[in-house]
Formats: C-alpha cells, structure tokens, sequence
C-alpha cells in the first residue's frame, strides 16, 4: 500500500468542501455572539474524535443502534435546515444555557462541522478504499489537515468579524443562511426518497 499524492490531495479537499467551514463562518460568528467565546482548541478535539471514531466503527454502531445512513443523513439535514432558518429570519432556536458551553458539541462540532455529510462521506471513501488496495489511513491524513484548518478559522473568527463588519456580517449571515437552507434540503430530499416505502 503505497502514499499517492493526488490521491491524498482528492480525499482532502473532497472533506475540505463537505466540512465547508469557510461557508460555515457567519454561523459560529452568530454562535460565538450568543455565547461569548468558542474553544477553539475544544471544537477542533471534539470534531476530530467524531471523524476519527465514524472512520473505525461509524457503520457498526449505526448498525448496533438499527439506525442506517440515509436516517442518519436527514436526521443532520433537519438541524442544518433549522440553523439555517435562525440565520435567515434571525429566530432563535439553540439558547445557550448561561455558564454552559453547550455550543461546543451541538450545533459546532456536530452537525456544523463533523455533520451526517462529513461522517457519511468518511464511510464512504473507507468503504471505496477497503474494496481496493489503497492505503484508507491517507483518509485520516486528510481529517488532520482540515482540523489544522478548522481550528486556524475558529481561532481568527474576531479578526473575521472585524473585517467584515456589522452590515458585511449581516449580509454574509443571511446569504449563508440560505446555502445552509439549501443544502440541507438537497441531503434531505436525496435520502428520505429510500426510507419511505
């Protein structure tokens, strides 16, 4: 089993995209406002366990729960769908408890970075890879380097927020509001088709 650049290359920015935590910016900016501050060092380890831990036993335990992919896939669009209303109509939905950091796991490290996309796509390419004979560690490679790239973005949110401003943040927010809204209507739509029979 032998390291392929182009491969590696593919496989990160393939996470890169699903993670989209670049898109994902006015969200944790809004989410950092109504907290006060995110560990970034704490969402980072918290979304790196989900990847890591779906990569070695994600389809067993689904399999354990009786739960199945494609549950488990609108299960993660409906919380995407409703993050994405709060940031649209300006409704709040997820109230941190005070003193709590609640925020950290739900809605950040899960479904906002390690999402039923991102752990569905990590049992994807494992199974793809298992059914060939190439090396499936490069996939945890690749979670390394968009953890390093999650944590740097969650760590220059305040530097983020001052370049853009109140009515840039506004506008960005509102726009990313609707991507959200679309993307977790296309996730929904592309799995609840096989659970209804």
């Amino acid at each position: 089993m032998q390291f392929h650049l182009q491969e590696f290359l593919t496989l990160t920015f393939t996470l890169f995209a699903v993670i989209d935590i670049v898109g994902s910016v006015p969200m944790l900016i809004s989410i950092k406002q109504k907290m006060g501050a995110i560990n970034a060092w704490k969402v980072t380890l918290i979304s790196g366990a989900l990847m890591v831990l779906f990569f070695f036993i994600g389809k067993p335990f689904l399999n354990v729960l009786g739960v199945d992919i494609r549950s488990f896939a609108v299960a993660g669009s409906i919380v995407i769908f409703i993050l994405g209303l709060e940031m649209v109509l300006g409704i709040e939905f997820f109230k941190p408890e005070k003193g709590v950091p609640s925020g950290t796991v739900v809605p950040i490290a899960f479904p906002l970075i390690a999402g039923s996309g991102t752990l569905t796509t990590i049992m994807s390419l494992k199974a793809t890879f298992e059914r060939s004979d190439k090396n499936e560690y490069m996939i945890l490679l690749a979670i390394l380097i968009n953890l390093i790239v999650i944590y740097l973005v969650i760590r220059s949110l305040s530097l983020i927020e001052k370049v853009l401003g109140k009515a840039g943040l506004m506008a960005v927010r509102k726009f990313f509001g609707v991507i959200l809204l679309a993307i977790a209507v296309k996730v929904f739509a592309t799995n609840a088709a096989g659970l209804i029979k």
